[in-house]
């Protein structure tokens, strides 16, 4: 009687067994599946930076689940549109209330319409902003300058997302390992 060695990954892995694919440069580009990755890694086209604690085998050999693996060769990166939602606008905003500056945790921030649609606002990126409860309460159903409230800036449909947002709006829960490759990337596009 054959006995299993490994429980099998379902299709769809949690984020744990996910996969951060690094450009050359070590910028962050995508998610892959850690099969792809171990693919990848066959072929010689990546090399394996961090992995998991969980181990896979199969009938000759056992390695470690690769968290991080980086790509040989530079891939040049294509500019991406991000569609509008309640999430890419509170990820645009960082989270932060864009009347009192205040960050937000995910359960307590809101969108708010600057020109309310009952006053002929539109839901767009031009329109709408991420805001606290508190200020979205006290703003009601006026404009800001009716209100007496001033935005922390003009809203605005981002050119393209960064590939740390994208990735991080991807995934909820962003897995150990890639923490540090996720955090550099984005100290050097605020430093350039």
């Amino acid at each position: 009687m054959l006995k299993q060695v490994a429980d099998p990954v379902p299709i769809g892995s949690p984020p744990s067994e996910r996969t951060l694919l690094l450009n050359s440069t070590y910028e962050p580009l995508m998610v892959i599946s850690w099969q792809r990755a171990i693919t990848m890694s066959w072929l010689d086209k990546v090399e394996i930076v961090r992995c998991y604690e969980r181990v896979i085998r199969s009938v000759s050999r056992a390695m470690s689940l690769p968290a991080v693996v980086k790509l040989h060769d530079y891939a040049r990166l294509r500019r991406v549109r991000l569609g509008f939602s309640r999430r890419s606008v509170f990820t645009r905003d960082s989270y932060r209330c864009q009347y009192c500056g205040v960050r937000c945790s995910p359960t307590e921030v809101t969108c708010d319409h600057v020109v309310p649609r009952s006053q002929g606002g539109g839901t767009d990126w031009e329109n709408v902003v991420a805001c606290c409860k508190q200020c979205n309460r006290s703003k009601g159903g006026r404009t800001p300058i009716e209100a007496g409230m001033k935005l922390l800036k003009r809203p605005r449909q981002p050119e393209d997302l960064p590939l740390v947002m994208r990735i991080e709006l991807g995934n909820r829960h962003t897995p150990e390992p890639w923490r540090e490759f996720l955090a550099w990337s984005r100290k050097s596009r605020l430093a350039g």
